[in-house]
């Protein structure tokens, strides 16, 4: 029984480790290592012929910024189109009115942004383009952020993904809190891995793709992320995607408590599930095939939510400081120790990196209820409630 227990709480505690020592060597790369192109000609010559893909749902009140960017970063011969897909609302005719190429889908089995961009690559194959590039119906672009992805593409052959970053209302700790996690996921992450010349995760907007690559690809699926589901799947193809920091896509938290719940339910949940329905695969893959992209991808995968690798370390802290209280192996908690040092270090050091305008010193204990507030989030995942519809997140204004 003794070798048993001891044996489980050190495979818990070097699973732990493990996803804090990917996210620790990807902060620590992203800050002391040298950053590489995102292309590698230096005569970019002329911007290939790119569409701009927006799937929209029920977005009509949201979408019209977003074209307006999008428009104002087309050239002459490229190609604009909004998929409205299974709507209820007039978005199909908001899009239509601004002069946008807009297509319909009504299909009630088959629900999900991966089967309204493959309703969408379809229709573009009419008249292909060398360079699709997806942008969520409510981001904002940078400018340039079109001619950045395209050129990206050009010059790698490469999926290439724009930094997709958030924001929220300063004056609430709560948004400051997840904006910086946003950004140490989203920036500083995939920062560390294409500092070591390693591919990252596709993030659903601000992804731009060569034309040979995304006609061939299996989108049509409901899955709730993916996106990551379809970086993997790239990558295992022979196609990692490549970060390109350079070309922004911004996008703002919901400011209603639902639709910020209903938010970070989807996205946490359907990380969590990725992780435990498709990790084991993938890292065999890796090993089998020897593609260590995949596996660096698969590794950066298995790095749960901050929040919830935090939670679980403290968690494991106590019970293998219990065990070796009652007088087990202390391996375990020694291990457990070591990772939640070298979390709080890594934590530190993302957030002097890139996360002092947004988190003050002064609120850093505030992450405390932040993170206890999403017990609720991760209770009901262990009890099956999982969040598996695409759904317009509600974005009217907190009372």
């Amino acid at each position: 029984m003794e070798t048993i227990v001891n044996c489980l709480l050190m495979m818990i505690a070097a699973l732990l480790a493990t996803s804090v020592g990917v996210f620790s060597l990807e902060v620590v790369a992203a800050i002391a290592l040298p950053q590489r192109p995102c292309t590698r000609l230096p005569n970019r010559g002329p911007r290939p012929r790119l569409a701009a893909l927006v799937p929209a749902h029920n977005e009509s009140t949201g979408v019209l910024p977003t074209l307006a960017d999008i428009q104002s970063q087309l050239l002459s011969g490229d190609r604009l189109l909004v998929v409205a897909d299974n709507c209820t609302d007039d978005t199909a005719a908001v899009a239509a009115a601004r002069g946008v190429e807009v297509i319909e889908r009504h299909d009630a089995t088959r629900i999900g942004k991966g089967y309204a961009l493959e309703w969408g690559v379809r229709h573009l194959s009419l008249d292909a383009p060398e360079i699709v590039v997806v942008i969520d119906s409510d981001c904002r672009l940078a400018d340039g952020a079109m001619e950045r992805l395209a050129f990206s593409c050009k010059s790698t052959g490469r999926p290439t993904q724009a930094l997709y970053l958030m924001t929220g209302p300063k004056s609430k700790i709560n948004y400051q809190v997840a904006e910086f996690a946003w950004r140490v996921k989203n920036w500083i992450r995939p920062l560390g891995l294409k500092a070591v010349g390693l591919p990252c995760q596709l993030m659903g907007t601000g992804m731009a793709f060569p034309w040979r690559v995304i006609r061939s690809t299996n989108l049509g699926n409901g899955r709730i992320v993916e996106d990551l589901i379809l970086g993997l799947d790239l990558t295992l193809a022979g196609h990692p995607p490549l970060f390109c920091p350079s070309a922004r896509v911004m996008s703002e938290f919901p400011t209603s408590v639902q639709g910020a719940k209903t938010q970070r339910q989807r996205w946490e949940h359907g990380h969590i599930d990725t992780i435990r329905r498709t990790a084991p695969r993938l890292l065999i893959d890796a090993f089998i095939h020897r593609n260590w992209e995949l596996l660096a991808l698969a590794l950066d995968l298995v790095v749960p939510p901050l929040s919830l690798l935090g939670i679980l370390i403290l968690g494991m802290i106590g019970v293998s400081g219990l065990a070796a209280a009652l007088g087990f192996s202390s391996v375990a908690f020694v291990v457990n120790i070591a990772s939640l040092f070298a979390f709080a270090i890594a934590t530190f050091l993302a957030w002097f990196k890139c996360g002092r305008d947004v988190l003050p010193a002064g609120a850093i204990l505030w992450t405390i209820p932040y993170i206890i507030g999403k017990l609720t989030i991760y209770s009901q995942l262990v009890l099956g409630k999982i969040s598996s519809e695409w759904i317009r997140t509600d974005r009217s204004k907190s009372e």
